[in-house]
């Protein structure tokens, strides 16, 4: 059996430095997390990169540096600084979870695990993510590193997502009641930076000794994954249309569905066969490139028109962006490619 104590050593020298997080060292000297640095670091990483979040987490916390500064924020100032990182259900619950736990819970966020998952947006992992992180409290953190880790230290064949119950009995096994923030940290850096999907750095683990998959040799074919299901294509228009003054026409999508809340071109429903739908009397110009775009159940082309229309010509859908008041940037990855191919067209 794995000895926590031994991961808490190598993580108290190879922990990773992260904006979010409190180094061991500083957390051994009593410098407490902060739960609201934690919540809004965990929303983010959800189907995304440490990468990724990294400046995104620096520029919400600059602006927005306490939960109750958020949960004042504009939604549309929120969405545009979310634009980019994609599931942006996420960022609608963000700022619903803000917005309760000010208030409701007095601007401080629960510390025990049943109370966190009443919070818009949390779910099992993220409460105990940020129970075992922000207030020491023993819960295991079961993240996608984690699940590598146990799948190799057993020799678990079963492959994931059907192994996903057995590999957290296994996480539960191994969870301290000393220092359990750090050793949920230490599991997942052990295989964001060890442990890693292809070739794992064995020789570096501080628990290859107790590893089975060390001494069966199959720790690179480990965890296995059932075959993923094909995802099929979806189609649909977008329209680009600009005013002779600059000014782009843009709508906001939705809340519900996918890019929910965003800001984006007005278009057709995607689907096998999209009709027509622009948004303005125009003559619109098709342009020769689509964009393309990958969701989680599904490939999107967009097929672009784009428009001039003067300045007397009203939308039936939308609204014109002055050129000063518009920025790419604000838009989501799938509006912003468009735009680009708009731009260069």
């Amino acid at each position: 059996m794995p000895d926590p104590s031994d991961l808490l050593e190598w993580y108290d020298r190879h922990a990773r430095d992260l904006p979010w997080r409190v180094p061991p060292a500083a957390r051994k000297a009593g410098v407490a997390p902060d739960p609201y640095r934690v919540w809004l670091s965990e929303i983010m990483l959800q189907q995304t990169t440490v990468a990724a979040v990294r400046d995104y987490f620096l520029k919400f916390t600059a602006r927005w540096p306490t939960v109750t500064d958020l949960a004042r924020a504009e939604d549309a100032d929120v969405m545009a600084a979310w634009a980019g990182l994609g599931y942006y259900a996420r960022a609608r619950n963000l700022l619903k979870c803000a917005r309760t736990v000010a208030s409701e819970h007095q601007g401080r966020f629960p510390t025990d695990h049943a109370t966190l998952l009443t919070l818009p947006g949390v779910g099992p992992y993220t409460a105990a993510a940020i129970s075992a992180i922000a207030f020491d409290r023993p819960e295991t953190v079961v993240d996608g590193n984690v699940e590598r880790v146990m799948a190799r230290l057993h020799d678990e064949h079963q492959p994931l997502p059907q192994s996903k119950p057995v590999l957290t009995r296994y996480a539960e096994a191994l969870t301290p009641d000393t220092r359990p923030g750090d050793y949920a940290q230490a599991v997942m850096d052990l295989g964001a930076t060890i442990c890693t999907p292809r070739s794992p750095a064995c020789g570096l683990c501080p628990w290859r000794s107790d590893c089975a998959a060390w001494d069966a040799g199959t720790a690179a074919e480990l965890p296995k994954k059932s075959p993923k299901k094909r995802k099929p294509t979806r189609f649909g228009i977008a329209y680009l249309a600009r005013r002779v003054d600059g000014a782009w026409l843009l709508e906001r999508r939705p809340e519900r569905g996918l890019l929910g809340g965003m800001l984006g071109w007005p278009g057709s429903d995607w689907g096998d066969a999209p009709f027509e739908a622009p948004p303005i009397r125009a003559e619109w110009k098709a342009l020769p490139e689509d964009a393309r775009h990958t969701f989680t159940h599904f490939h999107l082309r967009l097929s672009l028109r784009t428009a001039l229309v003067p300045m007397d010509r009203t939308p039936e859908r939308g609204e014109f962006i002055p050129a000063e008041a518009f920025s790419p940037d604000d838009l989501p990855t799938l509006m912003r490619k468009a735009h680009a191919l708009a731009s260069k067209g």
